[in-house]
């Protein structure tokens, strides 16, 4: 017994990607969803890589017409030109204005015919492609379910003898919106569609693979959106399996003081997580780094949630980090990103692009309040972030997470959920007061990639950029945030001219 084991491509390489290699040939498949989850693109996509490949495909209609069909083709800057339309908008098409009058039960006559006109327009083209739009209306015509349900079965035995792959779409407006197991049953893969309205902010939208026979798809939710050009399928990430070979040298920041406290600096392959109030240094300390990285000729990215880049970059200048040089040099990219607007799926997918395809090797990610606005449900937040680090860690990449803190002085909570367990390295800068002056304290909480100095020292950004300077030895309680002074000379930094 020969098995077909042949696969084509869907048209989008997202979803070519989650079916590991697209879709089996000559089989019916279901692609399901709500009005509005981008059914009819994915379906149009599917027929238009059949046309590029020199194959005859054939678009069924009994829901929208031509000419809305046309419309969406537009809209994506695409053209139906040898795309075979066989348009069925209404039952007038099969029995004329006067079957109401009839004294037979109309919808027997109604889906009998349709179905007899969808045949023999299959037999006279023989497309290899098929997509039949949509299963609601064909539901509607036969009004009864077991009727229905003999169609369909009479329709997948008409096609399994021909060498054609099919997409069955199905709105999942017929009946009561449930989810038919029938059919489910008979088709040989099963694509969910799901369209996602958020209190605030763009819909969402993702897909999942219901089942797939003889496939080993990757299972699960994955992000989507519609574009202009079709549709954007981000395969959910998977860490283990995308582990590269690279050594796990310390990154240097320049600065001998600040890389004292991490024998070195952080090591290649680690996440960095520098946590404190507002106004204290972080997004500062993380650029000093990534500003080091780029005096090397090593590429750096940084994902702005919070602050305007122009903002930063002129911000950073004035403490003499000149980003705009780096960027210019093309070291280093710069991405203002809308918490409103971007899918998770859609953010990891922005990452491994730029650590695959420009081989960036620092990452910084300002700040994790604005990250966490893009996660709908917090549990998400925690796995997505956690999935996304152990990706850059095992890409060799050094992350940084900037993680602001509520207050200044006395106990301060992080905002959110507390994800310094995630991190390899926690960094914690406080506020604390001096001779009626604010100061600042940086030390270093933890570090799994290997040896760091336990002490507290004065941490200090100005016009000669980041200071680090002697450990405050003489003062007890700094991590508090109300520090007590012990000692008899002040060992704090003092303006050098």
């Amino acid at each position: 017994m020969n098995i077909d084991n042949r696969r084509i491509s869907t048209g989008n390489t997202g979803l070519d990607l989650v079916l590991r290699g697209g879709l089996p040939a000559s089989r019916l498949f279901l692609v399901e969803g709500m009005p509005g989850s981008g059914k009819t693109t994915l379906a149009l996509q599917f027929l238009l890589d059949g046309l590029k490949a020199g194959e005859k495909v054939l678009y069924i209609t009994l829901s929208e017409t031509s000419e809305e069909l046309n419309v969406v083709a537009h809209s994506h800057g695409w053209s139906l030109e040898g795309v075979n339309l066989f348009e069925l908008a209404s039952a007038e098409d099969v029995l004329g204005v006067g079957r109401d009058q009839s004294i037979l039960h109309s919808w027997e006559m109604e889906l009998g015919g349709t179905i007899q006109l969808i045949r023999d327009e299959v037999e006279k083209i023989k497309p290899k492609r098929i997509v039949f739009d949509s299963l609601s209306e064909l539901r509607l015509l036969a009004q009864d379910p077991l009727r229905y349900r003999r169609q369909l079965l009479f329709l997948k035995q008409f096609f399994a003898g021909l060498d054609t792959t099919v997409l069955l779409v199905d709105d999942l407006t017929g009946g009561s919106g449930v989810r038919d197991n029938h059919l489910h049953s008979l088709c040989h893969g099963v694509i969910t569609l799901e369209r996602l309205t958020l209190e605030f902010g763009a819909a969402r939208r993702r897909m999942q693979i219901q089942k797939m026979r003889g496939v080993d798809f990757v299972a699960g939710y994955h992000d989507l959106i519609i574009r202009k050009g079709g549709i954007d399928i981000f395969p959910r990430l998977i860490a283990s399996d995308h582990h590269t070979p690279f050594e796990g040298e310390a990154l240097p920041s320049g600065i001998e003081e600040l890389d004292a406290l991490l024998n070195g600096g952080p090591a290649r392959g680690t996440s960095t997580l520098i946590t404190g109030p507002a106004g204290s240094g972080k997004t500062t300390l993380a650029l000093q780094y990534l500003d080091a990285a780029c005096a090397r000729s090593e590429h750096a990215v940084i994902y702005e949630f919070d602050e305007r880049i122009g903002t930063m970059i002129s911000r950073a200048k004035a403490f003499g980090i000149d980003l705009q040089a780096r960027m210019d040099a093309g070291f280093l990219t710069i991405k203002q990103m809308d918490p409103a607007e971007i899918a998770p799926g859609q953010f990891a997918a922005m990452i491994r692009e730029e650590v695959e395809t420009r081989k960036a090797k620092v990452v910084m990610i300002d700040s994790l309040n604005g990250y966490m606005a893009a996660m709908p449900q917090e549990q998400q937040l925690v796995l997505q972030l956690h999935e996304l680090l152990s990706y850059l860690n095992q890409a060799g990449i050094v992350t940084f997470l900037i993680n602001p803190q509520q207050g200044f002085f006395g106990t301060m909570q992080t905002h959110g959920l507390n994800v310094s367990y995630v991190a390899d390295i926690v960094i914690l800068l406080r506020f604390f007061e001096s001779e009626g002056r604010i100061r600042k304290a940086i030390s270093i909480v933890k570090n799994r990639s290997g040896q760091h100095e336990d002490t507290i020292r004065e941490f200090r950004v100005d016009t000669q950029g980041v200071r680090v300077g002697a450990p405050l030895a003489e003062f007890r309680g700094v991590l508090t945030g109300t520090p007590e002074y012990t000692g008899a000379k002040t060992p704090l930094m003092e303006d050098r001219g």
